[in-house]
């Protein structure tokens, strides 16, 4: 299943795309028209959606079905068709949005780097402000005046379905939701204040910070649940600026599995449904030609067996 948030009117809803990803299911509406146990409470949004698991997905398979299935058409009532509704990121304030640095051995090479044994001994985890930075397909990515150097970053996001503390990698795909695609935007260079000098842990912090920007975690569209894609490490990914390809690899190239990685956050945190993990990027960003997005860029990342996530870039007074 396609799992999205979406918005109609007012009314932010949870809904499963079908028919072609023609058109949306309102699970909630869907499954109180099938009189689906407990619907009001499990489709409330998607973090109680994934929070009710297996039976969770299993009740929207139930709304699914009572709505006609593969091959149902818009009704304006429990099926909508989907360009007349606005996707908002499938998980609009996850709990936690982790990310991984230096996953992928081409994108290390890339920034001038040679690979050292530590690279691939454990992986380098960091966080991004949840509440701020998510934003959906479609919505703007917002270069402020301090920016100076936003660059691209497509990734493969892993969302998480059920609590996972301390799971080893053979267990970890259990704990998967599903899959969906996040551009981990990054400012390269930044400077806010002006300081005397600039010793190493002082450009790590701007390294991280440059992370942190509003707008800076597009996600989406919408969730592929763990059973349509069995090993995550087989897909294919592209990013696109002004159509443009500038990234091209595969997951197989990732320093770190999902599994492994699953493997590592849990020993020390406990992941959540919701949680969303982006697993690093490939080679081709913009900062190893010096190449940095400009307002009115149109970024694309594309992932097989997902779909397109698709961004434009604006300038923002703040």
């Amino acid at each position: 299943m396609k799992l999205v948030t979406f918005t109609i009117g007012n009314e932010t809803r949870v809904g499963v795309v079908i028919n072609n990803d023609s058109v949306v299911v309102d699970l909630a509406a869907a499954g109180e028209a099938a009189a689906v146990e407990a619907a009001p409470q499990i489709f409330a949004d998607m973090i109680s959606l994934l929070e009710a698991g297996e039976a969770g997905l299993a009740a929207a398979a139930q709304a699914v079905a009572a709505a006609g299935g593969g091959e149902a058409v818009a009704d304006d009532n429990t099926v909508r068709a989907l360009n007349a509704v606005t996707l908002q990121a499938p998980v609009p304030c996850p709990r936690k949005v982790l990310a991984l640095a230096g996953n992928y051995r081409d994108h290390i090479i890339e920034g001038g780097a040679a690979l050292v044994p530590q690279d691939e001994e454990t992986p380098r985890v960091f966080m991004k402000p949840p509440a701020t930075t998510v934003i959906g397909a479609g919505d703007s990515i917002r270069i402020p005046p301090v920016a100076q150097s936003i660059d691209w970053e497509g990734e493969l996001a892993v969302v998480i379905g059920r609590p996972a503390k301390a799971v080893k990698a053979a267990a970890a795909l259990q704990y998967v939701a599903g899959y969906t695609i996040m551009n981990d935007v990054s400012e390269r260079n930044l400077k806010i204040w002006e300081r005397s000098d600039s010793r190493p842990q002082d450009k790590w912090f701007d390294w991280l910070n440059g992370k942190w920007f509003d707008t800076f975690a597009p996600q989406g569209p919408w969730i592929v649940t763990r059973d349509e894609i069995p090993d995550p490490q087989t897909l294919e990914i592209s990013t696109f600026v002004n159509g443009e390809r500038k990234q091209h690899s595969s997951t197989a190239q990732m320093i770190f599995s999902v599994a492994r990685v699953i493997e590592y956050i849990s020993a020390m945190v406990m992941l959540q449904p919701g949680d969303l993990i982006s697993t690093g990027t490939v080679a081709g960003v913009g900062n190893a030609s010096g190449t940095y997005l400009q307002p009115g860029d149109d970024v694309r990342i594309e992932i097989s067996g997902i779909g397109a996530l698709r961004n434009i870039v604006v300038k923002s007074d703040s």
